[in-house]
């Protein structure tokens, strides 16, 4: 770790200008050297040959789950090593990573760091979740969440309101591949783990869980919401001949029918503070 580019989104949960520019003052004590930053989404994600060019060792995200999730999508081929540091609202990656928080400290634990590990993730065609992949009716709420980073509440209001008809008052999703789940389902959660995949679904006769996971998307903490039903497998499928909306580490993509859903594993490129990584 000694020739850094710098990738921010300061539209994220914790991840502002000053703090950005903290960091950067953490890189010179330590004498590491910016070759590039990019500020995500005004500025576009460097390519692999860019970061090849300049000679950049480790890519530094400091973002929320979603600008972490497009950065290592794009970079998924490049073979240099990422750090990951909490910028966001949950910021799973990171406390599975480090036992510190504190993004400051991380960087000089890291420039120190020898463990490189490999991350699971969910992945379907060109789009994989490293937190998790969410599916089904439910999955709307993520219009209430972008609403309240927007403080829009006359649309918050609007997308509540759409997002609980949708839940409750259409057909669920159903998925094939997984042990124990039956039919219609209004939220499909898939974790992803080295071993494969976790699936924990839930019908709409557990309405408080439903609740409570839209409670959770205006909060943030998306993957709080329990679930009622739960199996391991290594592939899913979602019935159905029509596109489904589903939700990869909480962005909105549009998912084809019959869309294989596996369980996949990065190279081993991921910087860990911890002495035995989750």
């Amino acid at each position: 770790m000694e020739k850094l580019w710098f990738i921010t989104n300061t539209n994220s949960g914790t991840a502002t200008q000053a703090k950005c520019e903290a960091l950067e003052a953490v890189f010179a004590e330590r004498g590491l050297t910016l070759a590039g930053k990019t500020e995500f989404p005004d500025q576009k994600l460097p390519e692999p040959k860019a970061l090849d060019a300049a000679k950049v060792d480790t890519v530094v995200l400091f973002a929320g789950d979603g600008t972490i999730n497009a950065a290592l999508c794009a970079l998924g081929t490049w073979q240099g090593d990422f750090l990951i540091l909490p910028g966001g609202t949950m910021n799973l990656l990171a406390k599975a990573l480090h036992s510190e928080l504190d993004p400051q400290k991380i960087v000089h634990a890291a420039h120190v760091a020898k463990r490189r590990v490999a991350l699971p993730f969910v992945e379907a065609g060109p789009h994989r979740a490293f937190v998790g992949l969410i599916l089904g009716p439910a999955a709307t709420w993520f219009r209430a969440r972008e609403a309240v980073r927007k403080g829009k509440p006359g649309r918050l209001v609007a997308a509540v309101r759409g997002a609980w008809r949708r839940t409750f008052g259409g057909r669920g999703i159903r998925v094939d591949g997984a042990p124990k789940l039956g039919d219609d389902y209004q939220a499909v959660f898939v974790t992803p783990h080295l071993e494969g995949l976790d699936v924990a679904a839930v019908d709409a006769r557990d309405w408080g869980a439903i609740a409570q996971l839209g409670w959770e998307w205006v909060t943030g903490d998306w993957v709080a919401a329990r679930a009622v039903t739960e199996a391991r497998t290594q592939r899913l499928k979602v019935r159905g001949r029509k596109p489904v909306l589903a939700l990869f580490d909480g962005e909105p993509v549009t998912l084809e029918p019959a869309q294989p859903i596996t369980a996949g594993k990065s190279l081993e490129t991921f910087i860990t503070s911890r002495e035995a990584a989750a």
